[in-house]
């Protein structure tokens, strides 16, 4: 069993002791939204939600909370970030809406909203938020938001300053060292951009996307071959065939032909799409 599961059968335990307590009183009423406030409070189950539980399940967790207790901020700040995290970003959108809104509201609140705007494609609206939150409130989250903007505006200078500012403050870089290396490579600053994916990898052996984008690279400058990294055979055949795709859009189709051919027969089951495209090129040549 999970460990949040673990722990949503503690709380249930303890939610029901609770209530025995209350019924020896002379009061035999029971507040049951206040006693579930309080166990939540104790054993800081929305930090728990929010970061290691299941999105989704995270995402009733919050709604079911919120039915109860409608002005609970930690509640709506909860539902938001989990919505987020499940890939619900438009969903989240109108919780963030409300909750920025509030006196309460936090430069953290306001971060959130911003990335659930990115991830809406409302990059306008994500700066004016960011811009909204004083410079002194320096986080590896805003920092990175700040480099994806700074991205999105073609502003190179700035968005590598935020970069390399958010790889500083992190103890797992990977993900924003595979932001910065797809920033340079849509540069055309192919010998910069496989350091920064190769640097991912060192550091996350098993992001896939940085392999992927690492293998662009190499075959947007006709560079053929592997590099020498760790991979399975699935994602030797994937990336064979990533850079197949490469080659036949520089017209290189020889080359392609011969990594679809590697690629199908790398891929210990049968590779689909590696099939497809080949069939397909055939036809064409």
């Amino acid at each position: 069993m999970r460990a949040v599961s673990l722990v949503m059968l503690c709380i249930a335990g303890a939610m029901t002791l609770s209530g025995c307590e209350k019924l020896s009183l002379k009061n035999p009423q029971v507040d049951r939204k206040n006693d579930v406030v309080n166990v939540i409070d104790s054993t800081d189950l929305n930090d728990i939600m929010m970061t290691v539980a299941d999105p989704n399940e995270a995402v009733d967790y919050f709604q079911r909370a919120l039915i109860n207790d409608p002005d609970r901020i930690d509640f709506q700040r909860g539902l938001a970030t989990s919505l987020v995290r499940a890939s619900r970003a438009s969903e989240a959108l109108l919780v963030y809406e409300k909750l920025v809104k509030r006196k309460e509201a936090t430069n953290e609140d306001r971060v959130g909203y911003a990335e659930a705007l990115i991830r809406t494609n409302d990059w306008k609206k994500a700066e004016a938020q960011l811009d909204k939150i004083p410079p002194t409130y320096e986080t590896y989250q805003r920092y990175r938001l700040e480099a994806m903007i700074a991205d999105s505006n073609k502003e190179w200078k700035n968005a590598d300053s935020y970069y390399e500012t958010a790889v500083g403050m992190t103890t797992k870089p990977a993900p924003v060292l595979n932001n910065w290396g797809f920033s340079k490579l849509t540069r055309v600053e192919y010998e910069a951009a496989e350091k920064l994916f190769l640097e991912a990898i060192t550091y996350d052996k098993d992001m896939f996307t940085a392999k992927n984008n690492l293998v662009l690279t190499r075959a947007a400058q006709r560079k053929y071959t592997l590099p020498v990294i760790r991979m399975t055979q699935v994602e030797k055949a994937k990336l064979l065939h990533t850079m197949a795709i490469s080659a036949i859009k520089q017209g290189d189709l020889d080359v392609a032909r011969n990594l679809l051919v590697k690629a199908i027969e790398t891929h210990p089951q049968h590779f689909d799409e590696a099939v497809r495209t080949l069939a397909a090129l055939e036809k064409t040549t």
